[in-house]
């Protein structure tokens, strides 16, 4: 990590414990401004993931104010990939392209913003590796959207898989080992990763 990543990393972090202090709901009428980010060890975990892949095609799901972006971006860079990020707000996916400017990797991020199942569909064959970090009712119907897309050896993050009584992340944990050549663990790091490995 070179110092212009690491100074915007720790500039998340502090927002991120800020945020602790924060009230729960948002009053009606008012942006959601809560970053809601993976945490760092998950962060580091993608980065190590997402830089195994020789040149990936990376695609995140919720890209959110752009956090976890970062990391996948830096991993982007390292092996010669790219980030395709989807947000369906404008205002989030704005201030995580600022923060990817500040980082130096603006130039491996391609930003957009609109409904994901339909952004989805419009992508050509050839993902390497995603994270999807959205509504959770989303889950499966990117998981379908996505799945026809993806390369041999593509590598599948799920973020919030430990929800006590949320069914829609069980929902894509059952859909996910379900489809045909997918290999899937999950592990117990931030609030619960789904990792799977498509090998057809």
């Amino acid at each position: 990590m070179d110092a212009r990543i690491t100074a915007v990393l720790d500039e998340y972090h502090a927002r991120m414990q800020r945020e602790r202090d924060m009230p729960r709901e948002v009053p009606s009428g008012q942006r959601d401004m809560r970053m809601r980010a993976v945490g760092p060890q998950t962060g580091q975990l993608l980065n190590i993931l997402a830089r195994s892949l020789p040149a990936p095609i990376i695609l995140e799901l919720g890209t959110s104010f752009g956090y976890s972006g970062i990391w996948l971006a830096e991993a982007a860079r390292a092996s010669g990939g790219r980030l395709i990020t989807m947000e369906l707000h404008d205002y989030k996916s704005t201030y995580a392209r600022e923060m990817s400017i500040k980082a130096g990797l603006a130039d491996v991020v391609d930003f957009r913003v609109g409904d994901a199942v339909q952004m989805i569909s419009a992508l050509p064959h050839g993902i390497d590796f995603v994270l999807v970090d959205l509504w959770k009712d989303l889950y499966v119907p990117c998981l379908e959207a996505f799945y026809p897309k993806l390369n041999a050896g593509a590598i599948l993050v799920a973020d919030n898989m430990i929800r006590p009584g949320n069914e829609d992340v069980k929902r894509y944990g059952r859909a996910v080992r379900a489809k045909p050549d997918i290999s899937s663990v999950l592990l117990p790091v931030g609030t619960g990763l789904e990792i799977s490995r498509y090998e057809p």
